[in-house]
C-alpha cells in the first residue's frame, strides 16, 4: 500500500510540475477576474474597473494602450489618469513581460485554449481541417481599426471586441456577449488552430509590436535539443521558434506570448525562461525579426 501511495504522489507531483506554467496561468487569469468581480460586487479596492480602464488599490491607474490609441484616433479627449495608466501598461509589457497579456491575463485565452484542446482530442487539429490565414492579417485589422476610429469618431474595435465583451460580461453581466465569445470558440475549433489569437486579434498584434524589447524571454539551448519538435507542435506562434536545433539564443520575436507551453513539453530541458539584458548581435537580430 505504501508503494502504491508513493507512486500516486510521484505521479501527481510529476503532473503538477509538467503543467506548472499552465496551472500558474489559470490561477493568474482567474484571480484577476475574481478581483474585478469582487471590486464590482463588494467594493474591494484591490482591482476595480475592467481591462479597458481600472485602478489598483484605488491609486494606480491602468488603461488598455490600444483602446487609448483608438480614442486618440477618434479625436476623443483622454484624461491624464488614462494616459498614465496606458504608459504603465506599455512600460511593463514592453520592457519586462513581453506579450504575456495574451496568455496570462486575457480571458479569451481560456476559451481558445479549450477549443484547441478539443481539436487535438477529436483530431480536428489535422492540417486538412484548417483554413490557412496569414498571421499578418491581425496587423491589417489593427491599422483598419485605427482608420475606422478616425472616420466614425469612436473606438472601432472596442465595439466588437470579444475580449471586452467577455471580461465586462463576467464582471457586470454577459448579455449578448456570449454570441461573440461563442463565435471565437467555434472559429478556433472548426476553422483554424489558434485562429483568433494567432491570426486575427488586433490587440495581440499591437502587443507584438511594442514588446520586442522586453527582457523576460524564453531561451533555447541548442546543445541540449534533440529536435523532437514537441515545442513547435504545441506553440501557438510556432514561427518564433525558428532557432530550434540550430543555435542557442533567446526568442526575441514580439509575437511570442510567453505562455511557456514549449518549456513544459521539452523533455530535454532545452527551453527555459531567462532575462535578456544584453541586445543580440546584428546577425541574430536580423534572424529574429
Amino acid at each position: 500500500m505504501k508503494n502504491e501511495s508513493n507512486n500516486t504522489e510521484k505521479k501527481e507531483a510529476g503532473f503538477l510540475y509538467k503543467h506548472r506554467y499552465l496551472i500558474a496561468r489559470r490561477v493568474v487569469q482567474l484571480s484577476i477576474i475574481s478581483l474585478y468581480i469582487a471590486g464590482n460586487i463588494w467594493g474591494w479596492k484591490i482591482l476595480q474597473g475592467n481591462l479597458s480602464a481600472s485602478k489598483i488599490f484605488d491609486v494606480i491607474p491602468m488603461a488598455d494602450p490600444y483602446a487609448t490609441l483608438q480614442m486618440f484616433a477618434a479625436g476623443i479627449i483622454v484624461g491624464t489618469d488614462v494616459l498614465i495608466g496606458a504608459a504603465i501598461v506599455i512600460i511593463f509589457y514592453g520592457l519586462i513581460g513581453g506579450r504575456a497579456f495574451c496568455s496570462w491575463v486575457c480571458p479569451v485565452n481560456m476559451v481558445t485554449d479549450l477549443a484547441n484542446w478539443i481539436r487535438v482530442k477529436t483530431g480536428l487539429h489535422r492540417e486538412e481541417w484548417q483554413l490557412r490565414i496569414s498571421r499578418k492579417l491581425r496587423y491589417w485589422i489593427l491599422g483598419i481599426s485605427l482608420v475606422l476610429s478616425a472616420l466614425i469618431a469612436v473606438p472601432a474595435f472596442e465595439f466588437v471586441s470579444p475580449i471586452s465583451m467577455l471580461h465586462r460580461g463576467l464582471i457586470f453581466g454577459m448579455g449578448m456577449g456570449w454570441a461573440a465569445v461563442l463565435a471565437v470558440f467555434l472559429f478556433d475549433l472548426f476553422v483554424t488552430k489558434n485562429g483568433w489569437c494567432g491570426h486575427i486579434c488586433p490587440l495581440g498584434g499591437f502587443y507584438s509590436l511594442i514588446t520586442k524589447p522586453s527582457v523576460l524571454r524564453v531561451k533555447h539551448d541548442a546543445d541540449k535539443c534533440t529536435l523532437c519538435l514537441n515545442c513547435k507542435n504545441i506553440c501557438p506562434e510556432k514561427q518564433v521558434l525558428h532557432m530550434i536545433g540550430k543555435e542557442s539564443v533567446f526568442v526575441t520575436s514580439g509575437e511570442c506570448i510567453n505562455c511557456a507551453r514549449c518549456i513544459e513539453v521539452c523533455n530535454d530541458d532545452a527551453l527555459n525562461f531567462g532575462l535578456r539584458y544584453k541586445p543580440q548581435g546584428k546577425k541574430e537580430e536580423g534572424k529574429n525579426d
